[in-house]
Parts: C-alpha cells; structure tokens; sequence
C-alpha cells in the first residue's frame, strides 16, 4: 500500500489552515462582542462590590467623614455634630487598643481610619473609626468576634475600644484614652465602625462613678450607623469611569 503523496499533505495542511482560520474568526467574534455587549447583571454586582470595597482608599477622607452629621438627641428635633479633625494615620493596629487589633488583624484588616466629632453643644466627643476589611464576609466575622457597646461601668473603664483622637485648638482638645466613657459598635458591608465618646472637658473615665445609659452619648451611635450606610451603600455601576472596574 502506497503512503500518503505529497498532494494529500498539502490537502491535510490546507484543511487544518482552514480549521485554524475559522477557530480565530470564532474568537475574533467572541472576543468583540463580549465587548460589544451591556455588562450582565452579575457583573455589575461583582463591580458594584468591588466599588463599595475600595470605597475607605479611593473617596475623599472629608467624604467618608463629612463635616456634620445629623442625629437626635431626643423628641423630634434634629442637632448636627460638627467634625473637628481627621487623624491622618490609618495603621491598623495604631487606632484602636490591642485586643481589638488583634481580632480585625485576623481577618484581614487594611486599615483604620478615624475622626473626631462634637455635639451641637460641644460638650461630647465622639470618636468614629471605619475599619475596612477585603469583604462583608470577614467584616461579619470581625464584627461577631469584636466586644459590643458598653457605657460606663460603674468602675471607670471602656476597655478594650478605639483610640480617642484629640485635635488641638478644637472642642475635642482634651479627649484622650483616659477620657473614653463610652463604646459603640456598628457594620455596613466590608466596614465596622467602632465608636468611642467622653466628656470635652477631657475628665477621666475613673472619675464616673454612675452609669448613665443612653445620655449623654446617644449621638455616638447615630453617627457610627450614618457613616457605615453611606459607605456600604451600594451605587449604579457606571462601567465608563475609571473608579469602576467591570
């Protein structure tokens, strides 16, 4: 039997061309309109995380502290804290005290950010700490994990919380870790906002003999669960500007 002839490889080389010609048509076509097309809707949830996700490195500090935030001290009427400094450190281990460090360094934490607040009275401070985890997953672990709201004891001591943040020449001078009386703790999506209030007179924790539920710090929550909204709020992909990755 004789072999193949050298006209029946050139008919194998050309039917294998072909092949090879219309598998890259194939992805040609593919490839342009995948690209071509609108996102579907499960990428533009993947994006819309991604987003949320980036929001503690990518916003403005002023835009994920604003300057006023509105809360209710009681009754109907609205009062506004004014925002007296942000602290420019975001380490997470600086901004909070060890136990608590320990926990969100464990699942994950890229960085802490933090500001200071006074009441419309100036007379408590309150200090938020954002602290940004790679997704909700491990932030609801971290949250779970982390010590809840406490006021004061009876015994002086707020511990373990965030660090206070105390900005000179501001209603907020004098509130140094001494001073925390009280604790807050909140989630929205990747982020757990911690907060941690006192007096603006900076008095000392210890000198509180008395708990006192609810006031004086009842702003502090308010502002720990309007800030965690707002930045785990989930916004429309807009697939043509850069801070989207689709």
């Amino acid at each position: 039997m004789n072999g193949p002839t050298g006209r029946h490889w050139s008919v194998v080389a050309l039917l294998v061309s072909c092949c090879f010609l219309v598998a890259t048509g194939v992805s040609f076509f593919a490839a342009w309109t995948t690209l071509r097309r609108e996102p579907t809707k499960v990428e533009l949830q993947i994006a819309a995380d991604k987003e949320v996700a980036r929001r503690w490195e990518a916003w403005p500090a002023r835009r994920v502290f604003p300057d006023r935030i509105g809360y209710r001290p009681g009754g109907d009427h609205t009062e506004y804290a004014s925002r007296t400094g942000i602290v420019p450190d975001t380490g997470c281990v600086e901004g909070v005290d060890d136990q608590i460090a320990e926990t969100i360094g464990r699942h994950g934490c890229r960085a802490v950010l933090r500001a200071s607040y006074v009441d419309q009275l100036q007379g408590v401070v309150v200090t938020v700490g954002v602290v940004a985890f790679p997704d909700p997953w491990k932030a609801d672990r971290a949250y779970k994990e982390l010590p809840g709201s406490q006021g004061p004891d009876g015994s002086g001591t707020v511990r373990p919380a965030l660090r206070a943040a105390a900005f000179p020449g501001t209603a907020s001078a004098r509130f140094t870790d001494d001073a925390r009386q009280d604790r807050t703790i909140d989630r929205g999506g990747p982020y757990v906002v911690l907060t941690t209030s006192g007096q603006a007179d900076g008095r000392p924790a210890a000198a509180v003999k008395k708990a006192r539920p609810g006031e004086p710090f009842a702003l502090a929550p308010q502002i720990g669960y309007a800030i965690a909204r707002t930045l785990s709020a989930r916004a429309l992909p807009d697939c043509d500007r850069s801070e989207w990755r689709c």
